[in-house]
This record gives structure tokens, sequence and C-alpha cells, in this order.
């Protein structure tokens, strides 16, 4: 027996997409507050306007919902603060932080991946940094660029390339 709320399938809400928002949080609690923002965002919307497919628009808002959180929190911390990098692990009841020769290795790495991006030329980096840093669909960025659907997809797949042969030249 299906379990419904407002047309959306709550069992699938709270096992695969919570699940989902859990892995990406890394926090269960946190990935219930966004499934929640998104519920009260979808009702929201439902009302003004019948929605289609309520548990893909549920998905999606709970993923803008997830990154208006990142955005909010400064999920970036400086690799000059190593607590900063502290990660829970709540099984062991621990706290990993890198060591010095970890961080150097990372700030070698992203100076690397920095220079690469830099060298990109300037629309295939603008239409990166919108899709991948900034979250925006391929179609928002051509209306924002004011470039084709096609010219967004060509810059990504420049970037994407640059950047998978800069990872296997970086990768030890």
């Amino acid at each position: 027996m299906a379990m419904n709320w407002n047309r959306i399938d709550l069992r699938w809400a709270y096992t695969d997409l919570l699940l989902s928002l859990g892995r990406r949080t890394g926090c269960i609690q946190l990935a219930q507050d966004v499934l929640h923002d998104a519920f009260i965002r979808y009702l929201l919307a439902d009302r003004q306007t019948r929605i289609e497919q309520p548990n893909a628009y549920l998905r999606r808002v709970a993923q803008s919902v997830l990154i208006d959180h990142f955005r909010q929190t400064g999920r970036f911390c400086s690799l000059d603060e190593p607590e900063g990098l502290a990660i829970a692990n709540d099984s062991l009841g621990e706290h990993f932080t890198p060591s010095p020769e970890h961080l150097l290795d990372m700030r070698q790495r992203l100076e690397a991946l920095q220079r690469i991006i830099d060298f990109l030329p300037p629309r295939c980096r603008e239409v990166f940094w919108l899709a991948r840093i900034e979250g925006h669909k391929q179609l928002d960025i051509a209306r924002i660029l004011g470039i084709s659907l096609s010219a967004v997809e060509r810059h990504l797949i420049r970037a994407l390339l640059d950047l998978r042969s800069a990872k296997e030249m970086l990768t030890p």
C-alpha cells in the first residue's frame, strides 16, 4: 500500500531520497532538514500550479535546498586552518585531521587545478564555473550568457576533458 502525501510517495521520499541526501551531506539530521524544507517548497509550488511529476520535482527542490544550505554555511574552508578540516567519524567516535604533508599535497593539487582552470578560454571557464560551482542548469547558463545551448555543451565538454587530462597527470 502506497503512502502518499500531496501525491508524493512518502516511502520513496524517506528511503531513497533521504538516503541520497544523507550521502551528500554526511549528516542524517541535515538531510532530514533539507527534505522537510523541500516538502514545504513543494507544497507552496503545488498550490500555485499542479506539478506533473511530484517525486521528480521534490528531488530537484531538495537538491536546490542543499545547494542553498552549502552556499549559506560557506562549506569551503582554508587550507591554512587544519582544524577546520577535521572530519568527524561518528562510528569511531574520533576525528581525523589531515597531516601537514596531506595538507601540502592537497594545496599543490588545488593550485595545479586552478592553473588548469585559468588556462581555459574565458568563456569556457565562465560556463564551467556557472555549471559546476554555482550549480546552474545548462539552459540557464545559455540564457545568462546569451549563447546557444550547444555552445554551453561544447564549453563544458572542453573544460571537463581538460580537467580529466589534468586529473590523470595529478593522480599518483
